[in-house]
């Protein structure tokens, strides 16, 4: 009963509103091959079930670009990740910088025996991507080559290293994250750019296009502590996690009886992905295009409710923490406006604040807790207007709702009018609660500036 809004979310993602792919239309069947791009389609799906359906939901004018883009740097990523094909690191050295002359130019490249199922595959019938890459505009191909180019140069900084204990330090960590995610974001704004369906500004976007893929990255990093660190190639930084483990080992974390500090590193590792948020939603704000926008924000959304069920959670050093099925389809349907986008972070902020306080209360030592309350508030502060207003329409919805439906089963007597009456009310309490906190975070936030202010007057200029 707690998640019926879950229930109606998934039956309209998946029979109501489902996204479409543009696959089948008029600029694709006229400009490549239908044969293998029905192939890059289909192998989409396979090697990755989650972005498939926000890749074909762009427009045809762009989701092909976006699709090569995402098989090349899979490809790439597949040879990078094969720790048993190649007789060297010096012969996988080779094939990572060579790869954009080799498999982005010659039609007739492929590879076997490396990667398996499915990204075997991709490899070794890649002459089908590259016959749609072929056919791609000129800048597009040059983003895409330019991009895999730098990624494969940054992941073959870190071959050969041992990663067993993760990254040095977290200027590593995020130098990582910039080669496998950062250059993804930048990339995406220039295709986005070229396409005309953005403005031409936001192939200048570099920096916030590199925050949300470090968004994006961290957030997975964060919740495959385990998976990672069992297979010998971890990524949280060791001038973070040294700080808490006794016996300076990261696997120091997965015991059980070392749950409070695990939870102490854990905790400054999420905070540290959430101070990357406020960067995010600035750029969500530049796109015109919903398509684009949904495409962009939907990882974004999902990134931040992965934050907040890890966040103090024991569960991520025992296994893979992953969010309810049902509750992704409703992120997913809220990504069609702007203003629930920010209501979502809202909410996830502040459940992280509210959890951060509980635990405070309960007497867990944090050292991180201050800044963990800074970036939510900072978070809260970014989305507070928009979410001003879904919050005060969506109170008054429930009140409304309550009192119609109170006043015709009013005759009936029944146990019904009384529960959907309470129901309402409460929905509408709670909503009016966080339009209050909210009132209340802005006032601080007004004082706080006119503090700043006073501190540090504006000098006059000499002409007045």
């Amino acid at each position: 009963m707690s998640h019926l809004d879950e229930v109606w979310a998934a039956i309209t993602l998946l029979y109501i509103h489902p996204m479409q792919s543009n696959l089948d239309t008029d600029y694709c069947n006229q400009n490549f091959h239908p044969g293998n791009l029905a192939f890059c389609d289909e192998i989409l799906g396979k090697v990755s079930r989650s972005f498939a359906a926000v890749i074909r939901q762009l427009p045809p004018v762009l989701f092909v670009d976006i699709m090569i883009f995402y098989l090349v740097l899979r490809a790439l990523d597949t040879i990078e990740d094969d720790m048993k094909a190649f007789e060297s690191n010096d012969v996988k050295l080779k094939h990572l910088f060579s790869f954009h002359e080799t498999a982005l130019a010659d039609p007739s490249w492929s590879m076997d025996g490396v990667g398996e199922g499915d990204e075997r595959r991709l490899l070794q019938e890649f002459p089908k991507c590259h016959s749609v890459y072929a056919a791609l505009r000129n800048e597009s191909k040059a983003i895409i080559a330019e991009i895999t180019k730098r990624m494969a140069a940054g992941m073959a900084e870190f071959v050969g290293k041992d990663l067993g204990q993760g990254t040095e330090d977290i200027l590593q960590y995020n130098r990582y994250c910039h080669f496998v995610a950062g250059l993804v974001g930048e990339g995406l704004s220039k295709l986005f750019s070229v396409s005309g369906l953005e403005d031409s500004s936001m192939a200048k976007e570099l920096h916030l296009s590199n925050q949300m893929g470090l968004f994006l990255q961290k957030t997975n990093i964060i919740r495959d502590y385990l998976e990672d660190f069992v297979e010998g190639r971890a990524f949280w930084p060791q001038s973070v996690w040294k700080k808490y483990s006794k016996d300076g080992d990261l696997g120091f974390f997965a015991k059980a009886e070392n749950r409070v500090e695990a939870l102490q590193c854990l905790n400054e590792l999420i905070t540290d992905a959430l101070e990357l948020v406020p960067d995010c939603l600035m750029y969500l704000e530049k796109l015109k295009c919903l398509e684009v926008y949904q495409f962009c924000a939907i990882p974004q959304v999902m990134a931040i409710a992965t934050l907040d069920k890890c966040y103090h959670n024991g569960d991520v050093f025992t296994g893979v923490v992953k969010i309810r099925k049902g509750l992704s389809c409703k992120l997913i349907n809220a990504t069609s406006d702007p203003k629930k986008v920010h209501t979502i972070f809202w909410d996830f902020a502040k459940s992280i604040k509210r959890k951060a306080r509980k635990a405070k209360k309960l007497g867990f030592n944090d050292s991180s807790f201050t800044r963990t309350i800074k970036a939510c508030d900072e978070i809260c502060e970014a989305t507070l207007e928009y979410t001003y207003i879904v919050k005060y329409i969506t109170g008054t919805i429930y009140f409304l709702a309550a009192g119609l439906v109170g006043s015709w089963y009013y005759e009936m007597k029944t146990f019904l009018v009384g529960f959907v009456v309470l129901f309402g009310f409460m929905m509408y309490m709670t909503t009016m609660s966080d339009m209050a906190e909210g009132h209340e975070l802005k006032e601080a936030i007004l004082i706080v500036k006119e503090k700043q202010k006073r501190r540090n007057p504006v000098p006059k200029s000499k002409d007045n």
